[in-house]
């Protein structure tokens, strides 16, 4: 059906207007008492089209508060699904499923399969942020355009109907002295420069007038979603590779190790912990028998690959950026890389072994070649023979399905699977498991698992000068967070707009004489109180006593 929207000012209203651009009267309802609907002053909105297309629907549907309010509530459940088991990103050298199943069993397992354990990561999760984030502009450009059409158009000679229905207005005659001595113009000329005084913007129009303050605050909300529209952008940027990293990791002394997803190698040089005196302790842990670090450092260089970083045959080029004593609270800090100091651990943990290769029927040894539990090389030469690694497991056991598996990320009960190349061998070589720790070679049985290559060949160490141990294994904290600038920007761009619509009102006052008849309205979107006693002052220095109270009902003159 047909909409006519021209008001009888003349002014032609886009369909959906609910008050007259031009002269605010009502389009909806021609009388009525009741108190007008001043939000976005009455202006068409997109969401409001009677029929709408298909892209309209979608419009609507994200620009609707209640299915933002929906998004945020569902989000936050989701956000705390993460919380009930500690996420992926927090071990420490360890399998996830296995640190699930181990800890918290079944339902931990559960947990892991299901997902949770990287909530934050996960497709849903990032779904959601999208979705709050077509929200919030939806919203805005649906509210916000035709807000700032309504005040960039506002008349200065309003309807009376528009002044009568506002929550603040006030109705009377002129005081004599206005008819008499002075003309209309003069009046409100004055009453003009009254609320210049009080920091209106006052425009006059002959008899009618417009006073306005602190405008600016209508666009705090809008500018709130802008400074969460970035929060949620960097937020989502985060899953750009590159941008974003937080892992914890184990460096054994004299390690050098490959940070992950980066070009970057991090070796912890040397680590030195120093541990309070029992006399330095307080007097309830004095005579417990407790060691407690006073202060641990770790002595770390910082590379950076040049050349060959993914090649699985080649050493990486590698060229020294930064040096840096870590300790708590003060990181090892190089374009963005981060690494703080989180833990150590005083266990010694085997390193390498300088290992020889015995051809048992000759009796003859070739070597040594030095194997590194966190490093080893594609392949080692050793006589006329080739060793080439085919698998390494750091913490060596045998899965639900037979095969072998590692338990962590630690070198508790490493393992390697050669294949030894050279004379009288096959092409493909001879398949050899190796397990350097003497107590993992009984345990699981490292002849048995070899079966007739263990007659012919073994892998070994003369003695225990050639086995390499770490003192300690220094727990770093890596971070990469190229997001963070533009985060504390959303943020800081979020307190802007706070702040704006906190501690700033929009007030404006309309006036118009009608013959000797004054008419008043006033609006403001908070703090009403305020708003009163701005206008009953002004009409009292113009000789018109009203209580403020009486305003918010319609005030009668006295």
């Amino acid at each position: 059906m047909f909409q006519n929207t021209k008001c009888e000012c003349g002014h032609q209203n886009p369909t959906g207007t609910v008050l007259c651009e031009s002269c605010g009267k009502p389009l909806l309802e021609d009388a009525g008492t009741e108190l007008l609907e001043m939000r976005y002053d009455g202006a068409a909105r997109r969401s409001q089209r009677v029929n709408p297309s298909w892209i309209d629907r979608i419009w609507n549907f994200f620009s609707s508060v209640k299915i933002a309010v929906y998004l945020i509530v569902f989000t936050f459940l989701g956000a705390t699904l993460g919380t009930i088991y500690p996420q992926e990103n927090t071990f420490i050298n360890d399998v996830p499923v296995n640190f699930y199943t181990d800890n918290y069993g079944t339902l931990g397992k559960i947990y892991y399969f299901l997902g949770l354990s990287h909530t934050y990561e996960s497709w849903w999760f990032k779904g959601l942020l999208v979705m709050i984030g077509t929200s919030l502009v939806i919203c805005s450009l649906d509210r916000v355009l035709p807000l700032y059409k309504a005040l960039n158009k506002q008349q200065i000679r309003k309807h009376l109907q528009f002044l009568t229905r506002q929550k603040v207005t006030y109705s009377g005659t002129l005081p004599l002295s206005a008819t008499e001595e002075k003309g209309h113009r003069e009046w409100v000329g004055e009453i003009a420069a009254h609320l210049k005084k009080k920091r209106y913007h006052v425009h006059t129009d002959g008899t009618a007038l417009l006073a306005e303050k602190h405008r600016f605050s209508r666009w705090g909300p809008y500018i709130n979603h802008i400074g969460l529209i970035i929060f949620l952008l960097a937020v989502l940027a985060r899953s750009i590779p590159g941008w974003h990293m937080d892992h914890y990791m184990g460096f054994p002394e004299g390690e050098t190790l490959k940070v992950p997803e980066t070009h970057y190698y991090l070796k912890n040089e040397q680590f030195t912990v120093d541990f309070y005196q029992e006399s330095e302790l307080p007097k309830e842990f004095q005579g417990m028998n407790k060691v407690v670090a006073k202060l641990y450092e770790t002595k770390a260089v910082l590379y950076e690959c040049t050349a060959d970083c993914d090649s699985p045959t080649k050493k990486p080029v590698l060229k020294e950026v930064e040096r840096h004593d870590i300790i708590v609270n003060n990181a090892l800090e190089y374009k963005g890389f981060m690494a703080y100091q989180f833990d150590f651990d005083a266990k010694p943990k085997l390193q390498a072994v300088n290992a020889k290769l015995e051809n048992k029927k000759t009796g003859q040894k070739y070597g040594p070649f030095l194997i590194s539990m966190n490093n080893p090389e594609s392949e080692y030469k050793a006589g006329p023979y080739t060793l080439q690694l085919e698998n390494r497991f750091l913490d060596f056991t045998i899965n639900e399905n037979g095969e072998p598996a590692t338990k962590g990320r630690e070198a508790n009960a490493p393992a390697f699977i050669f294949f030894i190349k050279g004379p009288d061998l096959p092409a493909e070589g001879l398949p050899y498991m190796y397990f350097p720790k003497q107590v993992d070679k009984q345990r699981f049985g490292q002849d048995r698992i070899n079966g007739a290559v263990s007659e012919q060949f073994s892998i070994s160490v003369d003695s225990m000068q050639d086995v390499q141990f770490s003192n300690y294994t220094s727990y770093l904290n890596l971070r990469v967070d190229k997001a963070m600038p533009y985060i504390w920007t959303g943020a800081v761009i979020f307190m802007i707009g706070v702040i704006m619509g906190l501690y700033w009102q929009h007030r404006r006052i309309w006036l118009r004489i009608d013959g000797n008849q004054l008419t008043v309205g006033a609006h403001t979107n908070k703090n009403w109180f305020g708003m009163r006693n701005d206008v009953a002052h002004a009409l009292m220095k113009m000789g018109i006593e009203v209580e403020p109270k009486q305003l918010e009902q319609g005030g009668k003159e006295t």
